[in-house]
Protein backbone atom coordinates (compact mmCIF):
# COMPACT_ATOMS: atom_id res chain seq x y z
CA UNK A 1 0.00 0.00 0.00
CA UNK A 2 1.27 3.18 -0.71
CA UNK A 3 1.79 6.06 1.49
CA UNK A 4 -0.57 8.27 0.81
CA UNK A 5 -3.00 5.29 0.47
CA UNK A 6 -2.35 4.16 3.98
CA UNK A 7 -2.94 7.65 4.79
CA UNK A 8 -6.17 8.06 3.58
CA UNK A 9 -7.26 4.39 5.10
CA UNK A 10 -6.09 6.01 8.72
CA UNK A 11 -7.81 9.38 8.15
CA UNK A 12 -10.98 7.97 7.12
CA UNK A 13 -11.23 5.30 10.04
CA UNK A 14 -9.61 7.80 12.58
CA UNK A 15 -12.46 10.60 11.40
CA UNK A 16 -15.25 7.84 12.32
CA UNK A 17 -13.86 7.29 15.54
CA UNK A 18 -13.09 11.40 16.48
CA UNK A 19 -16.93 12.85 15.28
CA UNK A 20 -17.91 9.75 17.64
CA UNK A 21 -15.90 11.25 20.39
CA UNK A 22 -16.95 14.93 19.47
CA UNK A 23 -20.00 14.05 19.96
CA UNK A 24 -19.97 12.54 23.52
CA UNK A 25 -19.38 16.00 24.36
CA UNK A 26 -15.97 15.50 25.41
CA UNK A 27 -14.24 18.16 23.37
CA UNK A 28 -16.10 21.65 23.98
CA UNK A 29 -15.43 24.41 21.87
CA UNK A 30 -13.19 22.70 19.44
CA UNK A 31 -11.47 21.62 22.19
CA UNK A 32 -9.20 17.99 22.12
CA UNK A 33 -7.15 16.57 19.65
CA UNK A 34 -6.81 12.90 18.05
CA UNK A 35 -4.09 11.21 16.35
CA UNK A 36 -2.95 7.54 14.39
CA UNK A 37 0.53 6.30 13.84
CA UNK A 38 1.69 6.14 10.27
CA UNK A 39 5.00 4.65 10.57
CA UNK A 40 8.06 5.34 12.71
CA UNK A 41 7.99 8.83 10.79
CA UNK A 42 4.66 9.86 10.45
CA UNK A 43 1.31 10.52 12.20
CA UNK A 44 -1.91 11.94 10.97
CA UNK A 45 -3.78 14.36 13.62
CA UNK A 46 -6.61 16.46 13.57
CA UNK A 47 -6.24 20.51 12.47
CA UNK A 48 -5.97 23.27 15.45
CA UNK A 49 -9.16 24.59 16.32
CA UNK A 50 -11.83 22.88 14.00
CA UNK A 51 -15.57 21.24 15.41
CA UNK A 52 -14.74 17.78 17.09
CA UNK A 53 -18.49 16.85 16.40
CA UNK A 54 -18.26 17.12 12.55
CA UNK A 55 -14.42 16.67 11.29
CA UNK A 56 -14.04 15.94 7.49
CA UNK A 57 -11.18 14.67 5.26
CA UNK A 58 -9.09 17.55 5.47
CA UNK A 59 -9.47 18.58 9.04
CA UNK A 60 -6.13 15.95 9.11
CA UNK A 61 -2.67 16.82 8.89
CA UNK A 62 0.21 14.47 8.43
CA UNK A 63 2.74 15.04 10.28
CA UNK A 64 6.53 14.29 10.97
CA UNK A 65 7.12 13.22 14.50
CA UNK A 66 9.81 16.18 14.20
CA UNK A 67 7.19 18.02 13.70
CA UNK A 68 7.10 19.28 10.08
CA UNK A 69 3.86 19.43 8.63
CA UNK A 70 3.13 17.57 5.05
CA UNK A 71 1.29 20.05 2.55
CA UNK A 72 -1.62 21.40 4.11
CA UNK A 73 -2.82 24.86 4.72
CA UNK A 74 -4.48 24.00 8.17
CA UNK A 75 -2.28 24.37 11.16
CA UNK A 76 -1.29 21.43 13.54
CA UNK A 77 -2.83 21.30 17.45
CA UNK A 78 0.20 23.15 19.54
CA UNK A 79 -0.21 19.64 21.38
CA UNK A 80 1.18 17.78 18.42
CA UNK A 81 4.60 17.44 20.49
CA UNK A 82 2.67 15.33 23.14
CA UNK A 83 1.55 13.05 20.54
CA UNK A 84 4.87 12.52 18.88
CA UNK A 85 6.58 12.12 21.97
CA UNK A 86 4.35 9.36 22.87
CA UNK A 87 4.79 7.32 19.61
CA UNK A 88 8.52 7.57 20.42
CA UNK A 89 8.53 6.38 24.06
CA UNK A 90 6.33 3.57 23.31
CA UNK A 91 6.40 1.44 19.76
CA UNK A 92 3.03 -0.14 20.69
CA UNK A 93 0.80 2.57 20.81
CA UNK A 94 -0.89 2.92 17.19
CA UNK A 95 -3.37 5.98 18.22
CA UNK A 96 -3.57 8.95 20.52
CA UNK A 97 -6.74 10.72 22.15
CA UNK A 98 -7.14 13.84 24.39
CA UNK A 99 -10.36 15.10 25.73
CA UNK A 100 -11.70 17.81 27.74
CA UNK A 101 -14.27 16.32 29.43
CA UNK A 102 -15.83 17.69 32.64
CA UNK A 103 -14.88 14.71 34.81
CA UNK A 104 -11.42 14.40 33.54
CA UNK A 105 -10.70 17.89 33.89
CA UNK A 106 -12.49 18.93 37.60
CA UNK A 107 -10.72 15.47 38.77
CA UNK A 108 -7.14 16.03 38.20
CA UNK A 109 -7.34 20.12 39.59
CA UNK A 110 -9.18 17.73 42.31
CA UNK A 111 -5.94 16.11 43.08
CA UNK A 112 -3.71 19.15 43.59
CA UNK A 113 -1.21 17.52 46.27
CA UNK A 114 -1.43 13.85 44.26
CA UNK A 115 0.79 13.03 41.58
CA UNK A 116 -1.77 10.18 40.22
CA UNK A 117 -5.06 8.85 40.26
CA UNK A 118 -6.28 5.85 41.64
CA UNK A 119 -9.20 4.23 40.53
CA UNK A 120 -10.62 0.72 41.84
CA UNK A 121 -13.47 -1.32 42.44
CA UNK A 122 -15.77 -0.73 38.80
CA UNK A 123 -16.09 -3.60 36.72
CA UNK A 124 -15.34 -1.11 33.78
CA UNK A 125 -11.89 -1.40 34.35
CA UNK A 126 -11.88 -4.68 32.04
CA UNK A 127 -12.13 -2.34 29.46
CA UNK A 128 -8.39 -1.63 29.81
CA UNK A 129 -5.97 -4.07 28.37
CA UNK A 130 -5.10 -6.64 30.98
CA UNK A 131 -7.31 -5.95 33.85
CA UNK A 132 -9.37 -8.53 34.10
CA UNK A 133 -10.98 -7.93 38.13
CA UNK A 134 -12.35 -4.83 39.55
CA UNK A 135 -10.20 -5.60 42.39
CA UNK A 136 -7.20 -4.08 40.44
CA UNK A 137 -6.00 -0.81 41.10
CA UNK A 138 -6.01 1.96 37.49
CA UNK A 139 -3.43 4.51 38.24
CA UNK A 140 -4.02 8.10 35.53
CA UNK A 141 -0.41 9.72 36.65
CA UNK A 142 -1.43 13.41 36.94
CA UNK A 143 1.26 16.19 35.17
CA UNK A 144 1.33 19.43 35.85
CA UNK A 145 0.13 22.03 32.98
CA UNK A 146 2.10 23.89 31.18
CA UNK A 147 1.62 26.18 28.29
CA UNK A 148 4.71 25.31 27.26
CA UNK A 149 4.15 21.80 24.99
CA UNK A 150 8.36 21.71 25.34
CA UNK A 151 8.28 21.47 28.99
CA UNK A 152 5.19 19.92 28.90
CA UNK A 153 6.86 16.73 27.09
CA UNK A 154 9.90 16.89 28.81
CA UNK A 155 7.66 16.41 32.13
CA UNK A 156 6.40 13.71 30.52
CA UNK A 157 9.48 11.65 29.22
CA UNK A 158 10.83 11.80 33.25
CA UNK A 159 7.68 10.59 34.43
CA UNK A 160 7.82 7.52 32.00
CA UNK A 161 11.40 6.63 32.44
CA UNK A 162 10.77 6.59 36.15
CA UNK A 163 7.73 3.84 35.10
CA UNK A 164 6.24 3.97 31.81
CA UNK A 165 2.41 4.67 31.87
CA UNK A 166 -0.27 2.06 31.24
CA UNK A 167 -3.12 3.81 29.64
CA UNK A 168 -3.03 7.31 29.88
CA UNK A 169 -2.82 10.28 32.14
CA UNK A 170 -4.29 13.67 33.29
CA UNK A 171 -3.20 16.82 32.84
CA UNK A 172 -4.20 19.01 35.51
CA UNK A 173 -6.89 21.28 34.99
CA UNK A 174 -6.52 20.19 31.43
CA UNK A 175 -7.98 16.53 30.85
CA UNK A 176 -7.14 13.34 29.81
CA UNK A 177 -4.52 11.81 27.16
CA UNK A 178 -5.59 7.90 26.20
CA UNK A 179 -3.99 5.71 23.50
CA UNK A 180 -3.81 2.00 22.66
CA UNK A 181 -2.39 -0.25 20.12
CA UNK A 182 -4.72 -0.25 17.23
CA UNK A 183 -7.52 3.10 16.69
CA UNK A 184 -10.20 0.25 18.01
CA UNK A 185 -8.53 -0.28 21.20
CA UNK A 186 -7.58 3.30 22.07
CA UNK A 187 -11.63 4.19 21.47
CA UNK A 188 -12.32 1.22 24.05
CA UNK A 189 -9.63 2.64 26.86
CA UNK A 190 -11.29 6.02 26.01
CA UNK A 191 -14.84 5.26 26.67
CA UNK A 192 -14.00 3.14 29.73
CA UNK A 193 -11.66 5.43 31.17
CA UNK A 194 -14.09 8.48 30.86
CA UNK A 195 -16.69 6.20 32.58
CA UNK A 196 -14.45 5.32 35.50
CA UNK A 197 -14.11 9.24 35.83
CA UNK A 198 -17.12 9.77 36.03
CA UNK A 199 -18.22 7.16 38.29
CA UNK A 200 -15.86 8.97 40.16
CA UNK A 201 -16.56 12.47 40.33
CA UNK A 202 -20.61 11.29 41.46
CA UNK A 203 -18.56 9.46 44.06
CA UNK A 204 -16.83 12.41 45.14
CA UNK A 205 -20.05 14.61 45.14
CA UNK A 206 -22.33 11.98 46.64
CA UNK A 207 -19.61 11.71 49.68
CA UNK A 208 -19.63 15.26 50.04
CA UNK A 209 -23.07 15.73 51.14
Amino acid sequence: MSEYSLCSSKITELRAIANWIGNQGWCPATGGNFSARIDENLCVITASGVDKTALQEDDFLVVEFTGKVHSSSQKPSAETLLHTTLYELSQDIAAVFHTHSVAATVLSNYCQNRDSLIIHGYEMQKALRGIITHEAKVCLPILDNNQNMTELSAQLKQRWQLKAFEYGFLVRGHGLYTWGNSLQEAKRHLEGIEFLLSCELNRMLLAAR
